[in-house]
């Protein structure tokens, strides 16, 4: 589990990405590469790391879902996930 600092640090960078998205596309658009210099650092789309939004794990994510492999692992055995079962054949 990660710990709760860096799950909220990424929450943060997600809503910074947000926020600036339309003003870095017309700034793209515009070529004005020095305004896009001034923008914050973390409201960049590529800082953004994918991480379960359970458990906080970075590596292992399941971008259909949202979670990691470990978490879609124990809650489709569980049958938490609607259509998903288990392979049998």
């Amino acid at each position: 589990m990660a710990r709760a600092a860096v799950k909220a640090r990424e929450r943060k960078r997600e809503k910074l990405v947000a926020k600036y998205a339309a003003k870095r596309a017309r700034l793209k658009a515009e070529g004005d590469y020095i305004g896009l210099d001034k923008l914050p650092r973390n409201a960049s789309p590529v800082r953004l790391h994918n991480r379960c939004k359970l458990t906080g794990r970075p590596k292992g994510y399941m971008r259909k879902f949202g979670i990691s492999r470990v978490t879609f692992r124990e809650m489709a055995s569980a049958g938490k996930i609607p259509g998903v079962t288990k392979a049998s054949w």
